[in-house]
């Protein structure tokens, strides 16, 4: 019997709240709108929920701007509601993690609006708080990601603080141990309350370099990364000093100290460092975070070669740990969007899901994903995303794959009875879920095919990856574990490719929701964006 931890080779959901469904008719997701559509999520066969935040916020960076960990904002609900909903996923067989926030806070924060007043209150050093050079500018050199200097005068105690991110994102000083106390006591909370884990938000952020030494100059041809580009100043520099310090990690030892304390209980880590592969290695080695997860698959470059080594590269440096991937999720635009263009093939949005929950390791699927949903164009009159108003027309934010959910093909999707926080958008509506049920064929039921599938698939839950060299565009690999070795290859272009398959008698496997492909002379073709799965022996 398999004794492995329920995390390993999970199907993690994650829910946008404000785009889920909305329940009270005030154009924004709640609660009690993901506890009416539970029965939906665990339907597709996925393992766990992850809930962005819904905790007591301002919502200048739509949760992630936290005014009290440990209170539910009422735009979102209850505590209750939140008892409602655990109890819920739990009596249909689904984990439940919810974000953490521990970098930063809202500026509307009680212990941000305490440590403001002066530098002799008892919240004083809660925050990363530095006085002026002589000539009045900043402590340095450090740029905030969302564009801009990294630091905000504050004339109560004429000093300048920090923020990695809004101005109204104050970071926390986790030099200071109380900091580091009242993060851990936060978490004990929420894992009293029967919580099966966290994701960590921009974990790495956490400690700032104590010396305040300046950024160095990045070159030119180097200035990009997740979410920004050329065009922000952000990209300018090698983040060596503002986050992923070394101090970083007796923290997070910390932290698993106090999961190890509550038997199932997991992190997942958000890393987005200058070398995020080799930074998640570390991070989750020795007894740190559970798993950890970057954003090398949730880039525009798509090929074989770029996912080979990208897999191959952690593979190589996580000896220990665990990873987790992603090809979409709130902060990117649309996976099928981003490979497919403007007019994305289903076939393709069948492909990418399996694809990804073919490689080894856990999976962080994105609501709508399971739809073949593409990124939405809002036009600059409706944003949302403070991001985006502030890089428009280059960057257009992240409004375009947080709109909500399309339950029915009517007006308002089925999501609100009110005004929808961010516009749908007619395309999204054809492919709204009542319509896919319908559908044999649809994306939707060829996700819950593969993901019945997949949990009859011991090698690939929890088994190794070894990958085959094969010519663009085809991606190949085999997964073996348990007894089981199988061969996963997927056609990564809109035309058929060809595949000789490695030696051996390989058997073609079908009921993961891709037609059954035929092998002759140790070959097969795979239709555009197709894919197979063959078992040896």
């Amino acid at each position: 019997m398999n004794q492995s931890p329920w995390w390993r080779g999970a199907v993690i959901y994650q829910i946008y709240p404000r785009s889920f469904l909305d329940t009270d008719g005030d154009g924004v997701g709640d609660l009690p709108g993901i506890v009416e559509r539970l029965d939906y999520v665990a339907s597709l066969g996925v393992d766990a929920i992850w809930i962005s935040p819904f905790f007591k916020s301002p919502m200048a960076d739509f949760g992630y701007d936290i005014a009290d960990q440990r209170a539910v904002d009422p735009l979102f609900g209850t505590l209750d509601d939140f008892d409602r909903l655990l109890a819920k996923a739990h009596a249909l067989g689904l984990k439940v993690m919810i974000d953490q926030v521990f970098s930063h806070t809202s500026d509307q924060h009680e212990w941000f609006r305490e440590s403001r007043q002066d530098r002799t209150n008892p919240k004083a050093n809660w925050y990363v708080w530095a006085d002026a050079q002589e000539d009045g500018t900043p402590p340095n050199n450090w740029m905030s990601l969302f564009g801009g200097v990294a630091w905000r005068w504050e004339p109560r105690r004429c000093q300048y603080y920090l923020h990695n991110f809004l101005a109204s994102q104050p970071d926390l000083n986790f030099h200071n141990p109380a900091v580091q106390e009242a993060t851990l006591d936060y978490v004990r909370f929420w894992l009293d309350r029967g919580v099966d884990g966290f994701r960590l938000d921009s974990i790495n952020f956490c400690f700032h370099d104590a010396q305040l030494r300046d950024n160095p100059p990045k070159p030119v041809e180097q200035r990009v990364g997740r979410g920004f580009s050329a065009d922000n100043p952000y990209a300018f520099q090698y983040h060596w000093y503002n986050n992923t310090r070394p101090e970083n990690l007796p923290f997070l030892e910390k932290v698993r100290g106090l999961l190890d304390e509550y038997p199932g209980a997991v992190s997942l880590g958000e890393i987005s460092s200058e070398d995020s592969l080799a930074t998640t290695a570390e991070y989750t080695s020795g007894n740190r975070l559970h798993m950890g997860y970057s954003f090398e698959l949730l880039v525009d470059d798509f090929s074989a070669g770029y996912i080979r080594g990208t897999v191959e590269r952690l593979e190589a440096a996580m000896t220990e740990g665990w990873p987790c991937w992603a090809v979409s999720n709130h902060d990117v635009r649309r996976a099928v969007t981003r490979w497919g263009g403007a007019s994305p093939s289903p076939a393709l949005a069948k492909m990418l899901v399996a694809m990804v929950c073919s490689l080894r390791g856990s999976v962080c699927i994105y609501q709508g994903e399971e739809l073949g949903l593409p990124e939405a164009d809002v036009p600059f009159e409706a944003l949302r995303d403070p991001y985006g108003i502030t890089f428009w027309p280059n960057f257009k934010g992240r409004d375009g794959c947080r709109t909500p959910m399309p339950w029915t093909s009517t007006a308002d999707a089925g999501f609100s009875s009110g005004t929808p926080w961010l516009p749908v958008p007619d395309a999204h509506r054809t492919l709204a879920v009542a319509a896919q049920e319908a559908d044999p064929d649809s994306v939707l039921n060829a996700f819950r095919a593969f993901m019945r599938w997949r949990k009859a698939q011991p090698a690939l839950v929890r088994g190794s990856i070894a990958f085959l060299d094969t010519p663009e565009p085809v991606l190949a690999f085999v997964r073996e574990g348990e007894g089981q070795r199988l061969l996963a290859a997927f056609n990564l272009s809109g035309s058929p490719a060809t595949l000789q398959l490695p030696a051996g008698s390989w058997t073609p496997l079908d009921g993961h929701g891709a037609p059954l492909a035929a092998i002759r002379d140790a070959q097969v073709t795979l239709p555009a964006w197709g894919y197979l799965h063959a078992q040896a022996g």
